[in-house]
């Protein structure tokens, strides 16, 4: 009878994965359909599917269909990439830090895009020049920790979130020096700095695209060798992981994939620092589970917070997920810490 009763148990185990699967699939298309449709002039489900169908096929669009295909999809879209994005870094860095409160901003991404979308908007450059020098000053300051942190050939992670923080502090001071220097343009930085979705067209999710798939792609692979490092490094190390590399490859990946993100859409916070943790509690600590899922319910979070931004008086994407995230996250401390 306990041999039956831990068949049954197994048998819904495996087959619990595969529907919470399907229902963070489910979220994330509802989140496309309604972000699509939802706005100043409603579009009904029926519509947006229909408009989704004739671009797809090439063929002419009209009325609503112009305003879902080349206004609010690329919106969605861009909220999709940013959204999976910042999750699958976000996990990432967990794993490979083993430290929960590990970000994809963890090592200087943000303060280095922060900086370049500031130099660019208080020089008064054409707004095409602001994400190209936020992402290169985004990478940057990835470079500029690595460096800090390197100790031989090795990469210590203290090290790593030490400089990374010194790196940030330096980079969010001289920020600030600019915003006060072009009063003028502040309001336009601190749109940034809470991330806006509400600029993105097709050329933005093509040049988004391949940083989002290079980086997210990359740290897919590595899930399996993350799983390994939870055990501890020696631990690792014995089962032939070389743990060096690891890290070093985890965190050039993520700051590449996170770099493109936030250079396009500003600092989006709490994402990727919530959603793993989300998808740990539903689905187990496994990085290969981790990673994928917490693409998908980072994606329509991310799409689903935009929606509520655009349609409600707070405005800003990122004024949403702090909203949304803070409460959350003091519920998780509160929660662990009562385990």
């Amino acid at each position: 009878m306990e041999a039956a009763a831990s068949d049954r148990r197994g048998a819904a185990g495996a087959l619990a994965l595969p529907l919470k699967t399907a229902g963070l699939v489910l979220l994330l298309l509802s989140a496309v359909v309604l972000g699509t449709g939802l706005g100043s002039v409603n579009v009904p489900p029926g519509e947006v599917l229909g408009a989704l169908w004739r671009g797809v096929t090439g063929q002419e669009l009209a009325g609503n269909d112009v305003i879902v295909w080349q206004i609010r999809l690329p919106r969605v879209v861009m909220g999709v990439l940013v959204g999976a994005s910042l999750s699958v870094c976000g996990g990432a860095f967990q794993g490979v830090f083993r430290n929960p409160l590990a970000d994809p901003y963890l090592l200087g991404v943000a303060s280095g895009s922060a900086l370049g979308a500031t130099i660019a908007i208080v020089s008064g450059w054409p707004r095409t020049l602001i994400p190209v020098t936020a992402l290169l000053l985004a990478l940057a300051a990835v470079t500029c920790t690595l460096a800090l942190a390197r100790e031989g050939r090795r990469f210590p992670p203290n090290r790593l979130i030490l400089a990374g923080v010194v790196v940030g502090s330096v980079l969010s001071a001289a920020t600030t020096a600019l915003i006060l220097r072009g009063e003028d343009r502040a309001r336009q930085v601190l749109a940034y700095t809470l991330g806006d979705l509400g600029f993105s067209g097709w050329p933005d999710v093509l040049t988004v695209l391949p940083y989002a798939a290079l980086g997210g792609g990359a740290l897919l692979l590595l899930a399996r060798a993350l799983d390994t490092l939870q055990l501890g490094e020696l631990t690792a190390r014995s089962l032939g992981v070389p743990v060096e590399r690891l890290r070093l490859i985890t965190v050039v990946a993520a700051s590449v994939a996170t770099a493109g993100a936030v250079a396009y859409v500003g600092v989006i916070g709490f994402v990727g620092l919530i959603v793993p943790h989300v998808v740990r509690l539903m689905f187990g600590p496994g990085h290969r589970t981790l990673l994928p899922l917490s693409a998908l319910l980072g994606g329509a979070l991310l799409v689903y917070a935009d929606l509520l931004a655009r349609t409600t008086p707070l405005s800003q994407v990122g004024i949403v997920t702090t909203l949304l995230g803070g409460p959350f996250f003091l519920w998780l401390l509160r929660r662990q810490s009562s385990e």
